[in-house]
């Protein structure tokens, strides 16, 4: 009887193979369901390739880890380029804010030039505070005009929002301007609300100024708002001076004590308007009257 060779003898066939492992999968999947045994192996099997799975991941995590350390080359220098952009453009913006600011002040300062030489029909001169003094007990500034362009002393010295000081002091190309809060300056003022008439003068403090000898029942109120009477011929009549802050009783008992606030201030704004001087100022000599110091 002949026989098959064993090596051409054929190996099952496709169905019997997938008979056999579909049996073998049905078998694994209730035994993994039911009795749990597999985990365990699996753990194992896990912890023994763990060694191999570092191995083979090793190129892969040297080659990103590379990447990474020239990419940050990339984005450090980026990041420079961002930030000298940010400080440019914040520096910017800043100006820009400084600008807006002084462009809405110039503007203001244009309406009180226009709204003076009606009243006046004189030239209005615009100057520029050029520097302050550090002395917190001189109530001085130096304006950027003298006689030169036109300044005469007494002239009275406003911003948009009310009377700021006096030309003391005149030089070829400055003048000096004392300011309502020095303690040796007063001005002739009225309540605008019922137009009593009184002087306030400077205390030598920052934003303060007062209104002494004047009766405790007299008709004034907080929020009062000081305008300049005209009396004197220095200052023209009608310009805020200040705003009742408080009253108070003097030292003696009296009077009243009656605090104010100015309206202007040289520390907000860095231009100023120069008044010509009313016709009551000068004297028969044609020369401008001392201000009031």
């Amino acid at each position: 009887m002949e026989t098959t060779p064993q090596f051409f003898r054929h190996s099952p066939g496709p169905f019997a193979r997938f008979l056999v492992f579909a049996l073998l999968s049905c078998l694994l999947i209730a035994e993994d369901t039911r009795f749990k045994y597999f985990p365990n192996l699996r753990q194992a099997i896990g912890v023994m390739i763990f060694p191999l799975q570092q191995i083979a991941y090793f190129p892969a995590d040297i080659y990103d880890r590379i990447e990474e350390f020239i990419a940050s080359f990339y984005w450090m220098e980026e990041n420079e380029k961002l930030r000298q952009l940010y400080l440019e453009n914040k520096a910017q913006l800043l100006t820009l804010h400084a600008l807006e600011a002084e462009n809405r002040h110039l503007r203001n300062l244009l309406g009180a030039v226009e709204k003076n030489q009606l009243q006046t029909g004189a030239n209005v001169i615009l100057a520029e505070i050029l520097y302050t003094p550090r002395d917190p007990f001189n109530r001085k500034i130096t304006l950027n005009k003298g006689s030169y362009h036109d300044i005469q002393l007494g002239q009275a010295v406003i911003d948009d929002k009310g009377i700021v000081g006096q030309v003391t002091q005149l030089y070829p190309w400055w003048s000096e301007v004392t300011l309502l809060t020095d303690k040796d300056h007063s001005v002739p003022v009225q309540v605008l609300r019922n137009n009593i008439r009184s002087i306030v003068t400077g205390t030598g403090k920052n934003d303060e100024l007062a209104l002494r000898f004047l009766s405790m029942n007299t008709d004034i109120q907080r929020d009062d708002l000081l305008v300049t009477s005209g009396i004197g011929g220095v200052y023209p009549s009608g310009i805020p001076v200040a705003v009742v802050q408080r009253i108070e009783q003097d030292s003696g008992g009296d009077f009243a004590l009656i605090i104010s606030t100015p309206v202007a201030g040289v520390d907000r704004n860095k231009q100023v308007l120069v008044l010509p001087l009313v016709p009551a100022a000068l004297n028969e000599l044609g020369e401008p009257a001392q201000g009031r110091r």
